[in-house]
């Protein structure tokens, strides 16, 4: 089993960015209510990025690193895959 970083765009265009082992389920839990506090109150939520990662530690590493980039540098990365659709991912 691989593990993921992912971006989700929330309901007024802010991201939120988490790690999981399955991110179309993690999305539907965070659509749910069942994800993290802020996307409870961001919902819906629309998943934007993935990026499979060796193990857990480099998934929380990376989450950490994307969560310190601002809104225009995740807009970018995001935007830099662009041409990629999520389930090629």
């Amino acid at each position: 089993m691989g593990y993921f970083c992912y971006i989700v765009e929330c309901c007024d265009g802010s991201y939120y960015t988490g790690w999981t082992m399955d991110p179309n389920r993690r999305e539907k839990q965070h659509n749910s209510g069942q994800g993290a506090k802020y996307t409870r109150l961001h919902r819906p939520v629309h998943l934007v990025y993935i990026e499979e990662v060796g193990d857990r530690s480099a998934a929380m590493k990376r989450e950490i690193a994307i969560k310190h980039l601002d809104h225009a540098r995740k807009s970018r990365l995001i935007h830099s895959v662009q041409g990629t659709t999520i389930d090629e991912k």
